[in-house]
């Protein structure tokens, strides 16, 4: 987080100096532009808007399209995602910055919340935080903790998936 100073941004950016002080005046402006940018690129990482219908496509469906979009925040977006826990941590010592960051969260937190419902969750909420929790702790663990040299195939982390979403909804179980 100290290299994110405003000369650094124009410098990547190939900008004239002070480019980017005229957008963001201060440090503040600037970490919350960052999370803005950050959400945006997430976003079209995680590709919620292409998650498919789970009451037409079913569990398969939805297990394969999260399972991409996990895996490539843990190999094409390796960046990315190590970026979202920087500033994950800096909202943590920035309570102006926790606003921006959670409501960038509430958006994809909403969207997997009809996601699990449409799935068949009763407590489609605490479901929620499990996913969440569960796709963290492995995105975080990959990208920045114990297992950064050992990051799962596009199966393992197909695997995880269906076994924490049958486990919550039921789907995908035979009806006895």
């Amino acid at each position: 987080m100290r290299g994110l100073t405003h000369r650094a941004v124009d410098e990547a950016a190939g900008l004239p100096q002070g480019s980017t002080s005229n957008v963001a005046r201060t440090r503040q402006a600037l970490l919350e532009l960052a999370v803005r940018r950050l959400a945006e690129r997430e976003a079209r990482v995680l590709a919620l808007h292409e998650l498919p219908d789970p009451r037409t496509g079913g569990l398969d469906s939805v297990v394969d399209a999260l399972a991409l979009a996990t895996h490539r925040a843990l190999t094409r977006n390796r960046e990315l995602t190590l970026a979202r826990y920087e500033l994950a941590l800096e909202a943590t010592r920035r309570p102006e910055l926790r606003t921006y960051f959670d409501a960038a969260g509430a958006r994809f937190r909403e969207q997997l919340g009809a996601l699990v419902g449409a799935l068949g969750s009763t407590t489609p909420e605490r479901h929620v935080l499990s996913l969440v929790a569960w796709a963290d702790g492995l995105m975080f663990s990959c990208v920045a903790g114990t297992f950064h040299t050992r990051v799962p195939g596009l199966e393992e982390v197909r695997a995880g998936l269906r076994e924490l979403l049958e486990g919550m909804t039921g789907a995908g179980k035979p009806v006895v």
